[in-house]
């Protein structure tokens, strides 16, 4: 029967730290494992996580690559399909589709961020969607259903 008093780490667990310049009888006195010369053996030496000793460092080795355009518009995509099983399932009200809808029925992840509708799928509900973007196909099949878009302007 294991007494909380007799319990003890697992040998091996726990590890004594390196005890350094602490006489040269321990192998690790004189410089206390930092070497003969240099910045490194000197008291108060810090350097960079990234410092490569004066030698040019990676970071600037390597050429940059790309280009990141802070103006794009991320879309969130919301499918025509996607709203046609909104219809199946009797999820809208008065045949409208907005934001909150969208939101609340978990087709698009932040209320107020754009989105897109797409043409992957088939309509066959006549609906009166509205939304930041329409592909070209997504608009056909919404007004050959016979409903009506309206295009957000922020």
């Amino acid at each position: 029967m294991d007494i909380l008093s007799n319990l003890k780490y697992a040998k091996g667990a726990r590890k004594q730290r390196k005890k350094i310049g602490r006489g040269e009888g321990t192998g690790r006195g004189g410089t206390a494992t930092r070497g003969m010369n240099g910045q490194g053996s000197r008291s108060g030496f810090k350097h960079r996580a990234w410092f490569e000793g004066g030698q040019m460092p990676l970071q600037r080795r390597v050429p940059k690559r790309g280009f990141k355009n802070i103006f794009r518009i991320e879309y969130q995509a919301v499918n025509v399909s996607s709203l046609q099983k909104l219809v199946d399932n009797n999820k809208l009200e008065d045949n409208k589709v907005n934001a909150v809808v969208l939101y609340k029925n978990g087709l698009i992840s932040k209320a107020a961020s754009p989105y897109k509708i797409l043409g992957n799928g088939e309509l066959s509900a006549k609906l009166e969607v509205e939304a930041h973007k329409f592909s070209a196909s997504a608009k056909e099949k919404i007004e050959a259903a016979g409903g009506t878009i309206k295009e957000i302007v922020d």
